[in-house]
C-alpha cells in the first residue's frame, strides 16, 4: 500500500498491527526473533551495495537486525518521527549523542534536573573537553543565558526524575530552532503515549525502552528517534561520507555508524521482541498507572505525616498548568518527603505491596529512598541543588487495584 494512502489509525491500533504492514514469515502475527549475527547474499554485488548504503539490507548484527528494525519502526510511529535507532539501554542511547555528535571544544546546555546516571554522564563528557552548563530548564531564560557560539545541543527531560520539575519545553524548542541548535528531549518519564516531543521542536527524542514502553521490567533497551524537524545542514560535525545522503538522513546515518557500529551498544533481538510485545499494552497500562498516581499523590498530600508531595497532577505543583497543556496525563512517577522524625527506611519496610526496587514504568509499584541509593554518589551538596531531600521517596506507580494501593501506603504511614 502506498505510504500516503494508508489509513490513519489510533495509537494502540498502530502498535498492534504495525508488524503486519510488512511481510512476516509464515503469517506470524509478531515479528519473529532473528538471532543470526550475519546475513548472507546470493550476489556479492548486492552485499557491497548494502555496505555502501546504496540499497537497504542487513550487514552485521551489531548494526541492525530484522527484529530490532521492527521495533524501531514501531517507535518511529509512536513518536511521529522520521527514523529510530535502538540501543542496549537508555543510557547507551544518551551516550550515543556524545559519541557521535560532540567534539572537544563543544558546549552543551542541559537541564540541571536529571536522572542520576545522565548527570554522571555529563560529568564524564565534561572531563573530555566538552563544556556542559547545567541550568534550571523550567525557565527558557536560563537556557538562553547559558548559550554560547559553541553550543551544539540543549538536553532536557520532560518530567524530571525524581522531583518532577517540568522543562519549559515549547519555549526552549522555539529558542533552539531560531538559533539552529539541536534540541534533544528525554521522553522516558512521559512516554510517546502521553507526549510527543516533536510537537515542541525536538530534533532527537530519547526513550528508555525499559520503562513505560516495555512496561514489565523484563528487558533493557533505549532509543533515539529523529523527528525530522531539525535541519542537519546547520550541524557542523557531520562527516563528509554521510553528506552524500539527503540532509534529513545525516543525523541517523552518523549516529548509526559512529555510536552503534563503532561503540557497540546494540539491542539484542530477544530484548527487542519483549519490548515490542510490551509496547502493545502501553496505553492501557499508562491510563491505569496515571490514575493510580494521581489518587496516591492526593492521599499523601492530605496526610499530616507527609512534608511534601511532588507530582505534576497536584494543583500545588509549580508547573501543574504547563503539564496540563503539554501532556495527555500527569505521569506515573511521584515523589514525597516524610516529616522529621519519621524514618524513611522503617516506612518502606512497612509497605506490603509496593516493592523497594530501582526501576520505573513497571506494572508493579516500586519505591526507593532516593538520597541513599540512586543519587547517593553525587553527594549532599548536588542533591540539595536539585531539591532532593534526604527523606525523599520516589514512587513508580503500577497497575494495582487503586483501593489496595492506597491502603498499603495508609497502613505504612500509620505504623
Amino acid at each position: 500500500m502506498n505510504e500516503n494512502h494508508k489509513p490513519q489509525y489510533g495509537f494502540t491500533t498502530t502498535i498492534l498491527h504495525g508488524d503486519r504492514q510488512k511481510p512476516i514469515e509464515h503469517g506470524s502475527l509478531h515479528k519473529p526473533i532473528h538471532t543470526s549475527v550475519a546475513f548472507g547474499y546470493k550476489d556479492a554485488r548486492e552485499l557491497a551495495a548494502v555496505f555502501q548504503g546504496r540499497q537497504p539490507g542487513y550487514r552485521y548484527g551489531r548494526q541492525g537486525n530484522p527484529t530490532v528494525s521492527a521495533l524501531e519502526d514501531k517507535i518511529t510511529k509512536m513518536e511521529n518521527g522520521y527514523g529510530t535507532i535502538c540501543f542496549s539501554t537508555g543510557m547507551a542511547a544518551i551516550g550515543a549523542v556524545a559519541q557521535a555528535l560532540l567534539r572537544e571544544g563543544d558546549h552543551v546546555v542541559s537541564s540541571a534536573f536529571l536522572f542520576g546516571n545522565t548527570n554522571s554522564l555529563w560529568q564524564t563528557v565534561g572531563a573530555q573537553g566538552v563544556t556542559v552548563s547545567m541550568v534550571d530548564a523550567t525557565e527558557v531564560a536560563n537556557v538562553e543565558a547559558a548559550l554560547t557560539p559553541a553550543t551544539r545541543l540543549v538536553f532536557v527531560e520532560t518530567i524530571a526524575n525524581p522531583r518532577t520539575q517540568i522543562a519549559d519545553l515549547a519555549r526552549i524548542g522555539t529558542l533552539c530552532r531560531e538559533r539552529g541548535i539541536l534540541f534533544i528531549v528525554d521522553n522516558t518519564m512521559t512516554s510517546p503515549y502521553l507526549f510527543q516531543p516533536r510537537a515542541v521542536g525536538a530534533g532527537l527524542v530519547v526513550n528508555a525502552l525499559t520503562k513505560s514502553i516495555a512496561g514489565h521490567g523484563i528487558a533493557l533497551g533505549g532509543s533515539l528517534t529523529d523527528t525530522g524537524v531539525y535541519d542537519w545542514t546547520r550541524y557542523p560535525h557531520i562527516a563528509e561520507n554521510y553528506r552524500k545522503f539527503p540532509p534529513v538522513q545525516w543525523g541517523m546515518a552518523q549516529i548509526r555508524a559512529k555510536a552503534l557500529r563503532d561503540f557497540g551498544g546494540t539491542l539484542g533481538p530477544e530484548a527487542a521482541h519483549h519490548i515490542a510485545v510490551g509496547a502493545e499494552t502501553m496505553a492501557l497500562r499508562l491510563e491505569r498507572e496515571c490514575s493510580n498516581a494521581l489518587s496516591l499523590a492526593e492521599m499523601l498530600d492530605a496526610d499530616e505525616r507527609v512534608a511534601a508531595v511532588h507530582y505534576p497532577g497536584l494543583k500545588s505543583h509549580p508547573q501543574h498548568a504547563l503539564a496540563g497543556e503539554l501532556f495527555r496525563a500527569y505521569g506515573s512517577l511521584l515523589s514525597f518527603e516524610l516529616k522529621d522524625g519519621i524514618d524513611c527506611f522503617d516506612f518502606l519496610n512497612r509497605l506490603r505491596l509496593a516493592i523497594p526496587a530501582s526501576n520505573l514504568g513497571d506494572t508493579r509499584t516500586l519505591v526507593i529512598p532516593v538520597a541513599h541509593t540512586i543519587f547517593y554518589e553525587m553527594g549532599p551538596e548536588r542533591r540539595a541543588s536539585m531539591g532532593i531531600a534526604e527523606s525523599l521517596i520516589r514512587v513508580s506507580v503500577g497497575i494495582e487495584d487503586n483501593a489496595d494501593l492506597l491502603e498499603d501506603f495508609r497502613q505504612a504511614l500509620a505504623g
